[in-house]
């Protein structure tokens, strides 16, 4: 395959159909998937989280007419990707020649028989079509979306699909003869690019209400899985040994164990129950780990350990694959409920992995050279899988679609209103390590454990770990910092604590308005520029976390240089007052305690004024 041409200009029709499209090794033989000359094109190379229904190019829903050159450029993506660009990924090529035949029937009802006919004149009024189009539900659109535009990024793909036909056609026998817009370009019809430095993280991010809810009940499912795989794998031990018997005589003797065991709902309720595990187990494993769905589908058997370092800290890791950035190889480090939800899934999965192993050894006595083997031992050992009842009953890992499908299920089993699909957990995930750095969520320290540490000093523990997710966490506490500036510069906005007032003081002053060019470039110059981490009490912007005032002596807060309170902490320093106030009356504290009361009750009147709070009594 190396060696083919990146285009087939030039070719008889007879080589064409021979060159190579995929192949798969089937033991140490390589057996051919697709030809040129197929009118589906059967892709390999993608994670086992894609259905084998979304590894296909079928140029047969392409316009006759176009059929021929659609062939030619997807070739040419697969071979050598666009200019500048490297070849496409499956996911890729399915996605351009999408956008591609939409063009082309666009083309084809206009009566045209060739790209070479196509001007700009055509493309303009293809892309103002574009934008007049209101979708309905259908296509995959959500119901809030239905009767409106495109979105920018919708209409981008569209629009850049038919500059990616222009380039492509230069090598193929058709040419387009011009470019489809001269002067402009998709992005800027789109407005895409504006659209998502406007937008930033597109990903919904949950709120805590939902997360919370969607976490404790996976939790509960998970720590309860154990009873329920009991009677599964009594089930399965009953009609193991029962082979050659009647239907009605194995479920009757099922049954008479399911109430045996205690168990109610019969065996509806048990699978019912089993895809609830593996769901929960998934949510507590996603949340925990800020994995990615193909990361996760990528988990095998055994697929934990733990290190202890100097000190005695153990740290537990998970090993998967990704594929996203070519990491291949890759580890995360989890907590101790995520190992638990592993350990289930591994038993979970034993019985599909047994079914798997035999539907292997079947296609080998029928064929060694079956191709059905070497994509079967793609799923060998997986946790996250399932049987897939249109199609013999394989056992494949779940597809992206499923997962979500069942996640939506789960989520109306809690009772909640949530589209939720499987990327929201990593941006969760990140959004909680950041805080977790950020200081605000200490009761989580052990969950993420290095996540508040220095990046380099976390990723010295295991060299392995995914460094995306370490970016994006870093972009996640930015995003933090700079909600937090933002509400510093609110003129509304009160605040007390010495670097709180300095605040105040020059926002006021015209030095704010001359220094920054806008009120964005302000928040994030600021944001960037600061040392911001909550300590419950304040914001401190200290280079260090040594003060006191941080742990022992909050009210110190109040007055000092590298701390901001708001209109947030108020009930802080309500409460830290009224506890004062019962102290001061004790007889038995000594004048030094009775001087440190009053003191702290000095600072916390002075805060709660600043923030326009009066404390309970004025008096002290």
């Amino acid at each position: 395959m190396l060696a083919q041409p990146s285009d087939v200009r030039g070719l008889t029709a007879a080589r064409q159909d021979q060159l190579l499209i995929s192949a798969r090794k089937v033991g140490s033989v390589w057996i051919v998937v697709s030809r040129y000359g197929d009118d589906t094109w059967w892709l390999t190379g993608t994670p086992t989280n894609v259905a084998k229904g979304a590894t296909r190019l079928q140029f047969l829903q392409v316009p006759p007419a176009f059929q021929a050159i659609a062939k030619q450029m997807l070739y040419q993506l697969k071979a050598r990707g666009r200019t500048g660009s490297i070849p496409m990924g499956p996911r890729s090529l399915i996605d351009a020649l999408k956008c591609m035949r939409l063009f082309f029937q666009y083309a084809a009802d206009l009566g045209l028989g060739s790209i070479s006919e196509v001007n700009a004149l055509v493309c303009a009024s293809y892309a103002q079509a574009c934008r007049d189009m209101r979708p309905t539900v259908s296509g995959g659109r959500s119901p809030e979306s239905a009767g409106k535009p495109l979105a920018p990024s919708w209409l981008y793909r569209r629009l850049v699909a038919v500059e990616m036909i222009y380039e492509l056609s230069q090598h193929t026998d058709w040419p387009m003869r011009q470019h489809p817009w001269p002067d402009s370009s998709a992005d800027h019809i789109s407005r895409y690019g504006k659209q998502r430095l406007q937008d930033g993280n597109t990903t919904p991010l949950m709120s805590d209400e939902v997360f919370c809810a969607l976490f404790k009940r996976a939790s509960a499912i998970v720590e309860s899985a154990g009873s329920v795989l009991d009677v599964r794998d009594q089930m399965d031990s009953i009609a193991a040994s029962n082979v050659g018997y009647s239907d009605g005589h194995v479920n009757d003797l099922k049954r008479r164990a399911m109430v045996g065991m205690g168990w109610e709902g019969g065996g509806p309720a048990l699978a019912v129950r089993l895809i609830e595990i593996r769901t929960a187990c998934y949510v507590v494993v996603a949340s925990l780990s800020g994995c990615r769905n193909h990361e996760l589908g990528h988990l095998r058997r055994g697929s934990y350990y733990s290190t202890e370092d100097d000190n005695g800290e153990r740290y537990s890791w998970m090993r998967s694959i990704s594929t996203k950035t070519d990491e291949g190889a890759t580890e995360w480090m989890i907590p101790e409920a995520a190992v638990q939800a592993l350990r289930v899934m591994d038993r979970w999965a034993a019985p599909y992995q047994d079914m798997l192993r035999n539907q292997i050894k079947a296609y080998r006595n029928i064929d060694v050279g079956d191709i059905r083997i070497a994509e079967a031992e793609q799923h060998l050992d997986a946790i996250f899988v399932g049987i897939d009842k249109t199609k013999e009953n394989q056992v494949r890992t779940i597809s992206l679609t499923q997962f979500n499908k069942h996640l939506k299920a789960f989520v109306a089993a809690c009772g909640l209103k949530w589209q939720l699909s499987t990327h929201q957990f990593r941006r969760k995930f990140a959004n909680y390590a950041a805080h977790s750095r950020f200081g605000d969520l200490r009761y989580l320290r052990k969950h993420f454990k290095h996540w508040s540490m220095d990046m380099t000093v976390g990723y010295a523990l295991n060299g392995a770990q995914e460094m995306a997710l370490y970016l994006e966490i870093d972009e996640e506490l930015g995003e933090i910092k700079q909600r937090v500036v933002a509400g510093w510069l609110d003129s509304d906005k009160p605040l007390a604590g010495g670097y709180g007032s300095n605040i105040v003081d020059w926002r006021d002053s015209a030095e704010s308005v001359t220094l920054f060019k806008t009120r964005a470039h302000m928040v994030r110059s600021i944001a960037e520029s600061t040392a911001i981490r909550s300590n419950g009490h304040a914001w401190c912007t200290a280079d260090d976390n040594l003060c006191d005032g941080n742990d022992v002596n909050p009210t110190r807060c109040g007055g000092c240089s590298s701390a901001v309170v708001g209109l947030e902490h108020s009930p802080i320093y309500q409460g830290l007052y009224r506890e004062l106030r019962v102290l001061k009356e004790l007889d038995d504290i000594g004048e030094g305690g009775l001087a440190r009361v009053q003191r702290d009750l000095d600072r916390c009147r002075s805060v709660l004024t600043a923030l326009g709070n009066h404390p309970l009594e004025a008096k002290a």
